[in-house]
């Protein structure tokens, strides 16, 4: 049995560790926005619930009548 120091084991684990990791591929990670900017494009559902938000959206506005009258 050998006779290592703790600290001497803690420094070989490092070292090991360090070879380890040098090893893994650097991930490039691209903003989240950027992952998922055209996930939607050409897809029918999408364009239909921005149709579907845009008459929500206009239909929210106050109506104004010839006058410059705001009705609800």
């Amino acid at each position: 049995m050998s006779t290592m120091t703790l600290e001497e084991r803690v420094a070989i684990l490092e070292q090991e560790l360090l070879v380890l990791k040098r090893q893994l591929p650097k991930p490039v990670e691209a903003p989240w926005w950027e992952q998922i900017s055209g996930v939607f494009a050409d897809t029918p559902a999408f364009d239909e619930a921005v149709d579907l938000g845009r008459q929500y959206r206009a239909a929210q506005r106050p109506l104004i009548d010839e006058d410059g009258d705001v009705s609800a």
